[in-house]
């Protein structure tokens, strides 16, 4: 039996021991990006919080443009080949739900245009997705490359199998 790793906020981790499963819980805005490489079973999640970084950026786990180049490169350290690996993503959620005048920051919308930008920029193939909405996810993915993502209020559902 594997390993439970939690994947907080502003976190990359990876998992290749068979039976490891990486976890985000409570994903609002921030965005869950699990990355696969099938051949060599290499498992990799950023659970990345804001859109863009700047010059001062202390943290680059935080940031879409940052965060993607750090994940890809944790998976390539590890054995993984960049033509191969492929991705899904869950996230981008705006959960307040504020009315009338005022400044609206809606950072889900702006994760998910980064997330997707970023993406492309690294030429990583994103498989499937789950992305918006007004409720919490948590995400599960196991070392062997399979997507499970828990609405809040709706339950699991398979997202998606990188493994296959």
């Amino acid at each position: 039996m594997g390993e439970v790793i939690i994947v907080g906020a502003a976190e990359i981790k990876c998992a290749t021991d068979r039976g490891d499963i990486l976890v985000a819980r409570g994903l609002g805005s921030g965005i869950s990006v699990c990355a696969y490489d099938p051949e060599s079973q290499i498992a990799a999640m950023a659970n990345v919080p804001l859109p863009l970084s700047n010059e001062d950026s202390a943290c680059p786990r935080k940031y879409a443009d940052t965060a993607i180049p750090l994940l890809l490169q944790a998976m390539v350290d590890r054995g993984a080949a960049p033509d191969r690996i492929r991705a899904a993503v869950t996230g981008g959620a705006q959960l307040f739900n504020f009315k009338g005048p005022g400044v609206r920051l809606e950072v889900g919308a702006r994760n998910v245009e980064a997330i997707r930008a970023g993406l492309e920029r690294a030429s990583l193939p994103v498989v499937s997705a789950d992305l918006g909405g007004t409720e919490a996810r948590t995400v599960q993915f196991t070392s062997e490359g399979q997507v499970q993502v828990n609405v809040t209020g709706k339950g699991d559902f398979v997202l998606v199998d990188l493994g296959k």
